[in-house]
């Protein structure tokens, strides 16, 4: 399990930042709602060209707040992505020409040493390459003229990329190595939570170089049981604005998740459960990992009102697709409650790897139809011949119908919590397909 590299597009807005994302990853629309109970902008993505795999992120969507005009705020951004990413791609609109603004960014962007990429967007045809006489004057080694909207010249600049992309190298751990990362909006307490969970007597710590370029994991040891804890530093600079901020702080997350088993989801108790708690959350189900939620600053609830019962009906509320996830309750600042997070980590981590025999299966979905008989299909019945595991972390399970289009939603839902109330899977994603293979 490995992160990808991180390539980030960088520029003003309506340059076409969003249309060379869904250009690269491979998608028409940049939103993206189909998780129950979450909405989220899509600003991040996967690519592939010539055998190579990268992540890709949107910077773009950024609102001018009444503080930090619109300019400012892409320098931010630009920073942060100097940070984080392993890639840059700065964006000019080819018919807006650059501003100053653009100006001390690519300054800022060709001085980081991280491979850096100048792309003139808007660029239709061989003909309007003539036309960048303005940006061929900011001395640049190379100059990538595209139109993301049909294509041209994003092959020729994919080749290039892809050729500067950083190895990936991944630690080779035990199996029972528990790869934990922790996860949230900025200031809920996560370096408050690492360092406490560090400074335990009971933990044996070492650093571990992690699977990016410059990330390094840490091993904790305790008792007989190894937990890598990846690496969550996130964002190394405080950003000018929320917006920036809170963009970023997912995209941290997201390349932690890309080398997790199980995400800790951190919250804050004095803010409840918010937007962006729910939009990091749908992304650890996204990706299928063993997932639970850690309130954090419980020393706080007393004053706020709030109970261990009101937090998690709120945590429930907000993340229904999450409703199988443990919810913990600490104070990382006093101590209170961190004992627990191991042990639980470790019950997670049993169901996210659990292996189920096909009998028990089969006897589980069977007991389920016969309770509630599946609907017919256009008028035919539909059945289901059975069910096998074919991979765990998550469990992934494929049943063959005979009409699998047959099978809504409503009535695979019912069989996931079947499954659940049969053999627990506590915390862990199920996967489930239906497949129109008939048994032999």
């Amino acid at each position: 399990m490995s992160a990808l590299p991180l390539v980030a597009i960088i520029g003003r807005a309506n340059v076409g930042k969003s249309t060379l994302f869904n250009r690269l990853v491979q998608k028409r629309k940049a939103i993206v709602n189909n998780t129950p109970g979450v909405t989220r902008d899509r600003i991040y993505g996967q690519s592939d060209w010539l055998g190579h795999s990268f992540a890709v992120v949107d910077t773009g969507g950024v609102d001018v707040d009444g503080v930090n005009d619109i300019e400012n705020q892409v320098v931010e951004q630009a920073l942060l992505a100097q940070d984080e990413a392993d890639v840059l791609l700065f964006v000019a609109d080819k018919n807006l020409g650059l501003t100053p603004e653009d100006r001390k960014v690519v300054d800022r962007l060709r001085k980081s040493g991280k491979p850096f990429f100048f792309i003139v967007n808007k660029v239709d045809e061989v003909r309007h390459e003539q036309e960048l006489t303005d940006f061929s004057a900011m001395g640049m080694d190379a100059i990538y003229p595209v139109s993301a909207e049909h294509g041209y010249g994003v092959a020729d600049m994919l080749d290039k990329l892809v050729a500067v992309l950083p190895e990936v190298k991944e630690t080779i751990l035990s199996e029972n190595t528990v790869r934990l990362a922790i996860v949230g909006r900025p200031n809920v307490g996560k370096s408050s939570l690492v360092n406490r969970l560090l400074d335990s007597s009971r933990c044996i710590v070492s650093d571990t170089p992690g699977t990016t370029r410059d990330a390094i994991d840490t091993m904790l040891k305790q008792g007989d049981k190894n937990f890598l804890l990846v690496d969550t530093a996130g964002i190394k600079r405080k950003g000018r604005t929320q917006q920036v901020l809170d963009k970023f702080s997912v995209i941290m997350a997201l390349k932690a998740m890309d080398r997790c088993d199980i995400a800790v989801i951190l919250v804050d108790v004095s803010e409840g459960i918010t937007d962006q708690d729910a939009t990091i959350a749908g992304y650890a189900f996204d990706r299928g990992r063993g997932c639970l939620f850690v309130v954090n600053k419980w020393d706080l609830a007393r004053p706020l009102g709030a109970t261990k019962n009101s937090i998690e009906e709120q945590i429930r509320e907000k993340c229904k697709f999450l409703d199988f996830a443990p919810v913990v309750i600490l104070s990382a600042l006093s101590g209170y409650g961190v004992e627990k997070l191991f042990p639980q980590v470790e019950l997670v981590f049993e169901e996210y790897k659990k292996n189920l025999s096909t009998g028990k299966l089969n006897d589980c979905i069977e007991k389920a139809i016969e309770k509630n008989p599946i609907p017919s299909y256009r008028g035919k019945f539909v059945k289901i011949q059975y069910i096998t595991q074919i991979k765990s972390r998550p469990p992934t399970l494929k049943c063959f119908v005979n009409y699998p289009e047959g099978i809504h939603f409503s009535y695979k839902r019912y069989l996931t919590n079947s499954l659940r109330k049969t053999f627990g899977l506590s915390g862990t994603p199920v996967r489930l397909f239906f497949s129109g293979k008939k048994k032999k």
